[in-house]
């Protein structure tokens, strides 16, 4: 079992201390964090974005350079921080560990107690848990804090656990599901050619109707009190109608009726670690795609229970329960838009969309709850639709696109209304292109021998085999020559060197694609495949993991900057500018109000 799946339900006591006092003195700062959101794209469409567009003729629309590689990861990361990814630490979604030499998540790691006591088949740990982060650096509401200046972080990506601040925080990108995963959705069928497999991103699991009465097994999280770390599970039971596309669904003794295309609300259930003694808390939603005549039934990963947490996802600790208790059970794994069901045929397009829009409606929930609470300091709010959204729906599906944007420029209507003397700023990690055709790194490297010299892992990242300077400047001579042989375009628009190669973590070059061609999914894991490039036929149609020129970030705000070319590092020098605190040495961003 994957060590970090077999670890998760090891982090489940970890929590966070309340929030002390403000001296902020009434000054306030609002950011929303909207991932992807291109600066083309607002531009094409202000008639329809009346908030935006509001702000624009405020500020103005700036387009914000990015970070290389231009990674959510790597770019919010840049953002907390003020650093330069050789200096946080950050490089891809995914890093090289370098003992194994494979692929783990550069978001997080959890860690097995060191001291636990064994008595059969169980297991009790003796000391706590703890997530190892890779990220580097203060955060910029670390730096307030020690100002006395108050700060809600809701949903940072690359923050978590969150750590005690000054405030309030929720954790976002980067926070797993239960069973220890980015998301992990479980789809049921009856059709007679599936097999029980693991997909990308979820499982397919066969199942067959007893005179109606289907078995639906729900896998849980790992046991971290059994020595094997063997998953709970529960079944849920689907008594489908005969007659009418209609089924009632038990689990945990809970019961719920759905009719064919309708979802489920949030299904609170719990998994027992030790029966009748201990258990663990968590959710999901159920998709009742299809019951007669064929059984087509997909089930969302498994969240932690906001208003029970079994995960550390909060700070205070008792933060998501305060917020469960105004606003009913929400999303709380890091990515909840589910991309993955959609590229594996779980759900169709307007299916997915319909979850996408359940979870942007969740988001502006929680903004009006913040916005409630909201009184001096800053306050952070990240959207993640417009990046999802785009992946799925760049350049096919602009006018799906658009309502993915006219929701957030709602949510900034409501942060208008509410906070009219806030400093306000809207600012994006990256933008957007078209993903084409795929480019397999490593195949590439083995049609130029050059395998036996360096490989890639990651979506941007190669790693030389051994210390070799001449070899690095001959690779990236090549890969700047590659032509697509049958379009004559240059395949790689760009090869940067990492300054802090010999950093155990960092690779030696980044390698960013040309608008249209992006790095392979293959490739992401170190592997080859038979052919250098293909065409893309995924539904995953449009990506930001390409030279970071091509797709800047949009930064539009209240105040009108005084930086023509600002970029992400900029933006937490600016924003501790705006309560009187001068930026640390180690951040080399400018103040762009200034």
């Amino acid at each position: 079992m994957d060590g970090r799946k077999a670890a998760v339900a090891l982090a489940l006591v970890l929590t966070a201390c309340g929030p002390s006092g403000s001296r902020a003195h009434g000054r306030k700062a609002i950011v929303l964090g909207v991932d992807g959101m291109d600066p083309g794209f607002l531009e094409r469409h202000w008639d329809a974005l009346p908030n935006l567009r509001r702000l624009r003729d405020r500020g103005g629309l700036l387009r914000l350079a990015t970070t290389t590689p231009p990674q959510s990861p790597v770019a919010w990361a840049t953002f907390i921080t003020g650093l330069d990814p050789a200096q946080h630490g950050l490089f891809d979604f995914v890093l090289r560990d370098p003992a194994t030499l494979q692929p783990i998540s550069s978001m997080g790691q959890t860690l097995e107690p060191a001291h636990h006591l064994d008595i059969g088949p169980w297991t009790f740990p003796l000391s706590a848990a703890r997530i190892r982060t890779f990220r580097r650096g203060r955060t910029f509401w670390e730096i307030l804090e020690q100002h006395g200046i108050p700060a809600t972080i809701m949903r940072m990506p690359t923050n978590y656990p969150p750590e005690e601040h000054a405030g309030e925080a929720l954790s976002g990108m980067g926070t797993p599901d239960l069973e220890g995963t980015f998301g992990t959705f479980t789809y049921y069928t009856d059709d007679p050619g599936e097999t029980p497999r693991v997909v990308s991103g979820g499982r397919i699991v066969p199942v067959t109707a007893d005179r109606g009465r289907v078995i639906l097994p729900v896998q849980g999280p790992p046991n971290a009190l059994r020595r094997d770390h063997r998953p709970t599970g529960l079944e849920m039971i689907a008594e489908i109608d005969p007659d009418q596309p209609v089924a009632r669904f038990q689990v945990g003794g809970r019961q719920f009726i759905l009719r064919e295309g309708e979802w489920s609300p949030w299904v609170r259930v719990r998994f027992p670690l030790i029966e009748g003694v201990r258990s663990v808390a968590g959710m999901f939603r159920v998709y009742a795609r299809q019951l007669h005549p064929a059984i087509h039934i997909y089930r969302s990963p498994l969240n932690a229970d906001p208003s029970d947490p079994a995960l550390p996802i909060s700070a205070p600790a008792g933060f998501s329960r305060e917020l469960a208790q105004h606003l009913g059970p929400f999303y709380t794994q890091g990515i909840e838009e589910d991309t993955s069901a959609l590229r594996q045929n779980a759900l169709d397009l307007p299916e997915y969309l319909t979850q996408s829009r359940y979870v942007a409606r969740q988001h502006r929930a929680l903004l009006r709850e913040c916005l409630r609470r909201f009184h001096d300091g800053l306050l952070f709010f990240y959207f993640s639709e417009t990046d999802q959204d785009s992946h799925v729906l760049w350049g096919a599906h602009d006018d799906e696109l658009l309502k993915t944007y006219q929701s957030v420029d709602g949510a900034l209507g409501d942060v208008l209304r509410a906070e009219s003397d806030a400093t306000i700023m809207v600012m994006s990690d990256h933008g957007f292109s078209s993903f084409r055709r795929s480019f397999n790194l490593n195949s590439w490297l083995h049609s130029e021998g050059l395998d036996g010299k360096a490989y890639g892992m990651g979506l941007n990242a190669l790693y030389l085999r051994k210390g070799d300077g001449a070899a690095l400047a001959e690779i990236r001579r090549r890969l700047l020559e590659f032509r697509d042989p049958e379009t004559g375009e240059r395949v790689i628009q760009d090869v940067t060197a990492i300054a802090s190669a010999g950093h155990e973590y960092a690779p030696d070059l980044i390698v960013g694609p040309a608008p249209g061609y992006r790095i392979s999914w293959e490739s992401a894991l170190g592997e080859s495949s038979a052919a250098i490039l293909e065409d893309n036929t995924d539904a995953w149609i449009a990506d930001h993991c390409i030279a970071a020129k091509a797709v800047p970030g949009s930064l539009l705000g209240t105040r009108r900057s005084r930086v023509a070319d600002p970029a992400l590092k900029d933006l937490p020098v600016t924003i501790l500018s705006l309560f009187g605190v001068s930026a640390p040495a180690e951040m080399t961003g400018r103040d762009i109000y200034r």
